[in-house]
């Protein structure tokens, strides 16, 4: 389904104010973030939308999986009030999504569910 109107994206935020994913993107080249952010204009136009760019990883996590020139991204997030919020980000270095990644990401979930009680 395309929108007429984007999905507003937002940066998940620690409690200390830190922004790990903008940080993430930050240390990547140039090159390699563009290619991310094109991958998630195109979530934020078409979501939902399935593979190859997007796979639900567990209820409320998904993954954008984003091939760059030399190696995989992939930037995990969760949709809240119709904003998809930016989890975390890693390249991926194995044929599975490792289990600390997973879990950092549901812990984020966690807490943004707990800030909002």
């Amino acid at each position: 389904m395309d929108r007429d109107s984007p999905l507003p994206v937002v940066f998940y935020q620690s409690l200390s104010g830190r922004e790990p994913v903008r940080e993430w993107l930050k240390s990547l080249l140039t090159e390699d973030r563009k290619l991310i952010g094109e991958d998630i204009k195109t979530v934020q136009y078409g979501f939902p939308l399935g593979m190859p760019l997007v796979r639900k990883l567990k209820p409320k996590l998904w993954e954008i999986r984003s091939t760059l020139p030399d190696r995989i991204a992939r930037t995990l997030f969760t949709i809240d009030k119709d904003h998809i919020i930016l989890l975390h980000g890693f390249i991926k270095k194995s044929q599975k999504t490792p289990a600390e990644d997973l879990d950092l990401a549901l812990k984020r979930i966690a807490n943004l569910e707990d800030n909002q009680r």
